[in-house]
C-alpha cells in the first residue's frame, strides 16, 4: 500500500513538473525591479478613475495631470513618509461605475471607503492583495456577484462594511482567517447559503490552523447579517449576537426568522442540507453517519456525472467554435487599457426593465422605415404598439466589433439609470431591445405626438403657446429638473438639456427624453469621468454653439434650463445664424434697455 502512495505520489509530481514545463511563464523579476511605487499608486488611481462613468459632483475633476502630485487629489490620502497611498475616502460622492481591478496594486492603501455611491458590478478579487487594508467600506452601493474569496488574505483588516448592495452566493468561510477582523457588516444583500461557523463539517482536519470560519474570530464582536436569504442554523459561537443581527432571512429557529416560506425558496432546502445533523443518545449534536456503501455509490455517481458533464461541455465548446469560426467573433475587445480585464455581464441588472422583442419593434415601426431622427451614433424610429401606444425607438448604429463588454455593461447600466425616471414630465422608458442576429441595441419610450417645444416656438405658429401655456411648461420643467436633481439619490442629469429636447403631450404637457444620451455609447466608457457627457454634437441651426459641447452635469442642467426659459419669454431660437446666441444677445440687449420688466413690456 505504502509503495502504491509513493508511486502515485511521483506519478502526480511528474504530471505537475510536465503541466508547469509546458504553460510556465517567463521568469518573474527580482522583488527590487517589481517593488510597488508611487507610479504604480497613480496608475492605480488613474484606472480607479477610468471606471467611473458618471461623477456628477466633479469630485474627480482634479485627478489629472495638471495636478502633477495625486496626494492632493480628492479624497486621496498618503504617507509623509514615502508619499503611497494610504486612504481613498469618496464616501457620499454619486460616483457611478465599476471598481478597477488595479485597485489592488494600492498596496499601502489602510483604508477603502466608498459608501454611498452606485458603484455595479462585482467586488473584484484583486481586493485581496490589500494586505495592509484595515477598514473596507462599500455599503450603499449596487454591487452584485458573491464576496470574493480572495477578501480573506487582508490579514490586517478590522472592518468590513458591505451592506445595502445587491451581493449574493454564500459567506466565504475564508473571512476566518481574519484574525483582526472586529466588525463585519453584510446586512440587506441576497446572500444564501449558511453561515460557516467552521469547515469541521466539511473537511476531515479539525487542526485549529485549518479551521476557517466565523467561530475562528476571537476578536469578532459587532457582525450584521440581517435581511438576506440566509438558512440553516445560527453557529453556536456567534449566540452572543444580538438576534436583531439576524432577523430577516431564512434561519430554522423561529424567533429569528421573519422570512416567508415562499420568499425563502430553496434557501430553506439547502440550509437543511448544509446542516445535516442528528442528536445523540448523548444529546450532543453530531455528523449523520452513512454506510459505507451508500459512500461509494455517491462518489462512483459523482464521478459518472462529472464525466458526462464535461463531455458535453467539450461537445458544446467544439460547436461554439464552429459556429463562431462562421459567422465571425461575436464579442471583440477594444486595444485599450481594459482590454486585459474580465468584465461579467450580469443579465439579472435588466431584470426590472421590461424587454421587447426586435420581431415587435420591427412590426410597430412598419419595418424600421419611419425615421423620425438620426445621427453617426443612433437612429431613431417612431412607431405604434399593439395597444395604442405611440413610441420612439432608440437604435444604436454601434457594431458588434465596437461593442465590448464594457459597452454592453455601461449600455446596460443607461438602460437601468433612465428606467428609474418615474415623473410625471419624464418621458417614460417602455423597455429595451437586446438581440445578437442581427445585432441590435435599442430603448423604446413613450412619444409624445404634439411635436417638441422648440418646434412650437420657433417652427410653427407660436400663437399656439400662450402665456398661461408657457408658464406651465416653465413650472412643469423646474418640477422635474428638482426631482432629478435633488429628490433621485443618485442624482440624474439630462446629457442635453433643451428645447429640442422637451416634448408636448395633447395638452401641452411637457416630457423630457434625453435622445442625446445614447449617442457616442461606444466612446463613453472610455472618457474620463467627472461629468454627463453631452453626446448632442453641439449643432443646431447649422451653428455651433460652446455651451452644447460642453459636459453636461447637474449645474449645467440649470443653466440649460435658462436658456429655455429666455426661449418661452423672447420667442427666439437659443441659436440663430442671424445673431449671437441667445444668452450674450439677451444680455447686451437688457444693458442697454433697462431692466427685465421694461424688456419684457416691449417684447
Amino acid at each position: 500500500m505504502a509503495r502504491l502512495l509513493l508511486g502515485v505520489s511521483l506519478l502526480a509530481m511528474a504530471l505537475g513538473l510536465g503541466c508547469c514545463a509546458s504553460i510556465a511563464p517567463a521568469p518573474e523579476p527580482s522583488d527590487s525591479a517589481s517593488e510597488p511605487s508611487v507610479s504604480d499608486d497613480v496608475r492605480a488611481l488613474l484606472a480607479f478613475k477610468r471606471a467611473i462613468d458618471d461623477d456628477p459632483r466633479a469630485e474627480l475633476s482634479n485627478w489629472n495631470t495638471s495636478e502633477p502630485d495625486h496626494c492632493w487629489w480628492s479624497g486621496v490620502w498618503c504617507s509623509l513618509s514615502d508619499g503611497r497611498v494610504v486612504a481613498l475616502e469618496l464616501s457620499n460622492s454619486s460616483l457611478s461605475g465599476f471598481l478597477a481591478p488595479e485597485i489592488g496594486s494600492l498596496t499601502s492603501l489602510q483604508k477603502l471607503i466608498l459608501d454611498h455611491n452606485a458603484f455595479t458590478g462585482s467586488i473584484p478579487r484583486e481586493i485581496g492583495k490589500l494586505k495592509n487594508l484595515t477598514v473596507l467600506n462599500l455599503s450603499t452601493n449596487q454591487l452584485e456577484g458573491p464576496i470574493p474569496s480572495e477578501a480573506g488574505d487582508m490579514q490586517n483588516i478590522t472592518t468590513i462594511d458591505l451592506h445595502a448592495n445587491r451581493l449574493s452566493g454564500a459567506i466565504p468561510p475564508e473571512l476566518g482567517k481574519l484574525a483582526n477582523l472586529k466588525e463585519l457588516r453584510l446586512s440587506n444583500n441576497s446572500l444564501t447559503g449558511t453561515i460557516p461557523g467552521s469547515n469541521d463539517s466539511i473537511m476531515v482536519s479539525t487542526k485549529k490552523e485549518d479551521q476557517v470560519g466565523l467561530c475562528q474570530l476571537a476578536q469578532l464582536t459587532d457582525i450584521d447579517l440581517s435581511n438576506n436569504l440566509l438558512a440553516g442554523s445560527i453557529p453556536a459561537c456567534l449566540g452572543h449576537i444580538q438576534r436583531s443581527s439576524m432577523v430577516g432571512n431564512c434561519f430554522h429557529n423561529n424567533d429569528t426568522r421573519n422570512r416567508p416560506d415562499w420568499e425563502c425558496g430553496n434557501s430553506m432546502d439547502a440550509g437543511k442540507d448544509n446542516n445535516n445533523t442528528s442528536i445523540g443518545e448523548d444529546g450532543q449534536r453530531g455528523r449523520v453517519i452513512q454506510p459505507l456503501w451508500l459512500l461509494i455509490v455517491e462518489v462512483v455517481t459523482g464521478v459518472s456525472v462529472l464525466s458526462i458533464l464535461t463531455l458535453c461541455a467539450i461537445a458544446g465548446l467544439r460547436r461554439r467554435k464552429d459556429r463562431s469560426s462562421r459567422r465571425g467573433v461575436p464579442w471583440t475587445r477594444a486595444l485599450s487599457w481594459k482590454e486585459n480585464n474580465v468584465i461579467s455581464i450580469d443579465d439579472d441588472l435588466l431584470g426590472n426593465v421590461p424587454k421587447i422583442s426586435r420581431q415587435e419593434l420591427a412590426e410597430a415601426c412598419e419595418d424600421f422605415s419611419n425615421i423620425i431622427g438620426s445621427s453617426q451614433e443612433t437612429v431613431v424610429y417612431k412607431g405604434t404598439m399593439k395597444d395604442g401606444r405611440e413610441i420612439a425607438v432608440v437604435s444604436m448604429s454601434a457594431s458588434v466589433h465596437h461593442w465590448t463588454n464594457y459597452v454592453e455593461l455601461y449600455f446596460q447600466k443607461e438602460v437601468v439609470e433612465v428606467a428609474r425616471l418615474s415623473h410625471e414630465n419624464a418621458g417614460k422608458m417602455v423597455g429595451y431591445c437586446k438581440s445578437s442576429d442581427p445585432f441590435s441595441r435599442m430603448v423604446v419610450f413613450e412619444y409624445p405626438s404634439n411635436g417638441t417645444l422648440y418646434e412650437h416656438l420657433h417652427d410653427v405658429e407660436g400663437c399656439q403657446l400662450s402665456w398661461p401655456r408657457r408658464m406651465k411648461i416653465a413650472l412643469s420643467i423646474a418640477r422635474v429638473l428638482r426631482h432629478l436633481h435633488t429628490e433621485l439619490q443618485p442624482p440624474f442629469a439630462v446629457a442635453a438639456l433643451a428645447s429640442s429636447s422637451v416634448y408636448l403631450t395633447e395638452d401641452f404637457s411637457p416630457k423630457i427624453i434625453d435622445f442625446e444620451r445614447w449617442r457616442g455609447l461606444v466612446g463613453k466608457p472610455l472618457l474620463s469621468s467627472g461629468c454627463v457627457v453631452n453626446g448632442g454634437g453641439g449643432h443646431s441651426n447649422g451653428v455651433v454653439d460652446s455651451r452644447h459641447v460642453r459636459f453636461m452635469d447637474v449645474q449645467a442642467n440649470t443653466f440649460a434650463f435658462g436658456v429655455i426659459l429666455l426661449e418661452l419669454i423672447s420667442g427666439r431660437a437659443s441659436l440663430s445664424k442671424d445673431t449671437d446666441d441667445l444668452v450674450n444677445w439677451r444680455g447686451s440687449t437688457w444693458s442697454r434697455r433697462g431692466s427685465l420688466a421694461s424688456w419684457w413690456t416691449r417684447s
